[in-house]
């Protein structure tokens, strides 16, 4: 039912106008008309075979849809004046797109090499429906650049922005970001592991943590400009500070992690506690650390972001985005975002990565 009405969609624009205002109709553009036959063709064949056999037809349709529409939006009446027949082959695409990754969701393959390949799958082909329905509802209703501009838009800014964005990405990331979060989460390990050997350190230490951690980020970032100037150092000294809190807690946490019978059994061995740390603690609390880890992968960034925005050299994700705002450079704007959304996924997948190596021991990823 779903690819039939996908199908019906796609065909629409044949008696649908495309535009508000006179444009040469579907039919009177060759190679488009071509493409949306085609299009209707395999969702036709994705609705006859149904189930898991009409993934690739139903996918390889809704692609032809999609290209027909964006090169439809390179006419300048449809742009902006998009009608009822544009919108219909729209919802068509988006129709058939999620019904596919439904069905490829809903797959469970035997084999890893399959799993791995699905698991990056089906995010991938979710985000390239949203940025094509982003795509056509911003140039199909003609919004404004200033108000949300098109993602295609914000690729050609990227490109072309890419040496700026270069040196922002190492002023904000690479000498903020990854060198106050090796400071906040060393610090909060290491602060962890001596009040967990020390009851009464741990007891006072914990309030002074949940103080510091409940201070806002905006009062923090200032006062640590003033107290390191306006370069990088006093970024780094923000994300040292975010990041702090969580390593301590969660670390902590991990440290007690291990039953009274592994201790007893270390007391047994005659083991001290330097053996009894490296041996049982340690081991115990590596996925409590690596979810603080996880956590401040995001926090930092953030953190480095948002401090930038009281102080700093010119240049820097965050100046970059206060700067531009300013100037109503949306496109700009919108590239930075970019950029660090792919900087902090990048930095959290391989932290994960990390986890998965080291505690593959542990019963979570058991199969």
């Amino acid at each position: 039912m779903g690819f039939t009405l996908s199908l019906l969609g796609t065909l629409a624009p044949l008696a649908l106008p495309l535009s508000g205002h006179p444009v040469a109709a579907l039919s009177a553009r060759p190679g488009l008309l071509a493409l949306t036959v085609t299009g209707a063709a395999c969702l036709a064949v994705a609705a006859a075979l149904g189930s898991s056999g009409s993934i690739l037809p139903g996918l390889f349709g809704a692609a032809c849809g999609a290209v027909t529409t964006l090169s439809l939006l390179r006419d300048g009446g449809i742009a902006g004046s998009a009608a009822s027949g544009f919108w219909a082959m729209t919802l068509a695409v988006w129709l058939g797109s999620a019904l596919c990754v439904n069905e490829l969701a809903s797959i469970r393959p035997r084999g890893p090499l399959l799993r791995r390949a699905l698991g990056l799958a089906v995010p991938l082909l979710f985000g390239a429906v949203v940025f094509y329905l982003w795509e056509a509802f911003v140039r199909g209703f003609g919004v404004s650049p200033v108000i949300l501009p098109a993602p295609s838009a914000a690729a050609a800014r990227f490109i072309a922005s890419l040496p700026t964005l270069g040196a922002d990405f190492v002023q904000t990331f690479i000498r903020g970001v990854l060198i106050g979060y090796a400071v906040g989460c060393g610090a909060g390990l290491v602060v962890a592991i001596v009040a967990q050997r020390f009851v009464f350190l741990g007891r006072g230490l914990l309030p002074l943590g949940n103080f510091f951690s409940a201070l806002p980020l905006v009062g923090i970032a200032p006062i640590m400009v003033m107290w390191f100037g306006f370069d990088w150092p006093s970024k780094a000294a923000v994300v040292a500070l975010v990041t702090f809190f969580p390593m301590l807690v969660n670390t902590l946490a991990g440290l007690s992690a291990s039953g009274h019978m592994e201790r007893d059994l270390m007391r047994s061995y005659g083991a001290d506690y330097r053996q009894t740390l490296g041996k049982l603690y340690l081991p115990a609390a590596l996925p409590f650390v690596f979810n603080a880890l996880k956590i401040n992968a995001t926090l930092a960034l953030i953190g480095a972001i948002v401090a930038e925005f009281f102080g700093t050299p010119t240049q820097g994700i965050g100046f970059r985005i206060s700067t531009e705002a300013g100037r109503m450079a949306l496109d700009m704007v919108w590239a930075e975002i970019a950029l660090a959304a792919v900087a902090g996924m990048a930095f959290y997948g391989l932290v994960a990565l990390a986890e998965r190596v080291t505690t593959f021991w542990h019963p979570s990823y058991r199969t």
